[in-house]
């Protein structure tokens, strides 16, 4: 029972006292604002500026709009000054020594942004005010800030950026309202990371500047936000890609040049990068300056139309036929011997250490006259008479009459013509495999082009890409 009585004793103690702070308050409040104006500088001597404290806290970097300079972050802006008419003795008011009340009851400082980008102007979220006793005024309140941002993509995706926000009174000069640092850089506690964005610092600078059309000066905080990019994103999906397929573009002269798809194959490569070129260009401005990660791809897609091109050119080298000009002595001593074995270029069965195997000499074919012939004949006729001469003599007188001419010498008219069909057949496989070799020779000049160039082509996608890999490091 006691118990009880205590603790409704201490109820209604509690209860009285915030009753009386609360009439108290509300006193407080009308004290202070029954002769108030939130429209005049509240300082007593106007001669005087009011020192106003300005403090940035960047919470969160909501887009970075590179083709527009447009930078969206969401910022808290602190701003405490004194004003001398919100004062009060707190002993007079049962000891209440801060109240919080809608900021639209007191004078605010015209604080903006002066390179803002928003279209819409919108103005700071309506939040309270904490008003001490001595007068002080302390003003927070949120805000989505659009500034423009000048943006560097020279470097792009490897690059930094240094956006600046500068606030100042709209209306008042220096010598009304003076604007001091809260702190030398901006507030990153609270910072939110950026997936893209890497935030280095953000200083804070004040300065004081007289513009043209007025000859007082103007005190500004411009905060300078120091941002990275992070460049994983582009290097897998921008870069790798690129550089996997610029390292096709040699392959095309390592093709067989019958297999016609050579030509195919460096047009489908320099489609691709055209692609990769085109998404890289609608999201950078149209500046004079080329991202680095664009001067790669028209480098590649120059080197790659070279490519092409020389590919053409080698293919009519490829495709000589009897018809074209003997390879030129410099270029079989040059090209046929020397870069041959350079770049281990050899026809089939041959190796490097192995000469290559040199082709039977044809059987040459003579045609003997029919004097000659028969001369020979006749030779050949008086050596074999004893028996040659006797079997035709006995064959002949077995037949009768009717083979008496074979005891004549045999006609050479068959035998004649049967040797020049043999050598004109012999003289076109001797011209077939003459016009065969002087083909082959330009086959191989235009193989072992193929091979120089591939090399040469493939040193160059290795340095460009160990270029443009070396800024990511």
């Amino acid at each position: 029972m006691g118990l009880v009585l205590c603790c409704v004793s201490f109820l209604s103690i509690y209860l009285g006292c915030s009753g009386a702070q609360g009439k108290f308050a509300y006193k407080l409040l009308h004290d202070l604002f029954a002769n108030y104006s939130n429209a005049l500088r509240p300082v007593e001597d106007t001669d005087r500026a009011l020192n106003v404290t300005l403090q940035i806290t960047l919470s969160q970097i909501i887009d970075m709009d590179e083709r527009n300079q447009i930078l969206t972050a969401y910022l808290w802006i602190r701003q405490v000054w004194l004003d001398a008419y919100l004062a009060w003795d707190k002993d007079d008011y049962d000891g209440i020594d801060t109240i919080r009340i809608p900021s639209s009851y007191v004078w605010r400082p015209d604080i903006v942004l002066y390179n803002n980008a928003d279209d819409q102007f919108t103005e700071t979220m309506e939040t309270n005010v904490v008003i001490r006793y001595d007068g002080q005024v302390m003003w927070d309140s949120p805000a989505i800030t659009k500034s423009s941002c000048k943006v560097d993509v020279s470097y792009f995706p490897f690059d930094g950026q240094q956006c600046r926000l500068t606030f100042g009174s709209w209306t008042y000069n220096g010598n009304q309202i003076d604007l001091l640092n809260g702190l030398d850089t901006g507030d990153l506690t609270d910072f939110v990371e950026n997936v893209e964005w890497e935030v280095l610092g953000m200083p804070a600078k004040r300065n004081v500047i007289i513009y043209g059309c007025c000859s007082e000066p103007y005190p500004d905080i411009t905060y300078t936000l120091l941002l990275k990019r992070r460049a994983s994103f582009y290097i897998f999906n921008l870069l790798l890609p690129c550089i996997m397929i610029s390292f096709l573009a040699p392959l095309g002269f390592y093709l067989p040049a019958d297999s016609g798809e050579k030509v195919s194959l460096g047009v489908t490569v320099l489609l691709a990068l055209t692609v990769f070129q085109l998404l890289v260009a609608e999201s950078m401005p149209p500046s004079e300056n080329v991202p680095l990660i664009g001067k790669y791809y028209i480098a590649t897609m120059t080197m790659i139309t070279a490519s092409t091109a020389l590919t053409i050119f080698i293919m009519n080298i490829h495709h000589c036929g009897p018809g074209a000009k003997p390879v030129p002595k410099w270029a079989k001593k040059f090209i046929l011997q020397y870069m041959a074995r350079l770049f281990f270029v050899y026809e089939v069965g041959e190796s490097c250490k192995s000469p290559k195997r040199q082709l039977g000499h044809l059987p040459t074919v003579q045609v003997v006259s029919g004097r000659a012939a028969k001369e020979e004949q006749k030779a050949q006729t008086t050596e074999d008479d004893s028996d040659t001469g006797t079997r035709m003599k006995l064959e002949c007188g077995r037949e009768g009459q009717q083979h008496q001419v074979c005891g004549k010498t045999p006609c050479l008219c068959h035998h004649n013509s049967l040797l020049r069909n043999v050598e004109y057949i012999a003289n076109c496989f001797r011209d077939q495999k003459a016009a065969q070799k002087q083909s082959g020779e330009w086959k191989k000049v235009a193989k072992v082009m193929d091979r120089i160039f591939m090399w040469i082509f493939f040193v160059m996608v290795f340095f460009m890409s160990m270029l443009i890999m070396g800024k990511a490091i």
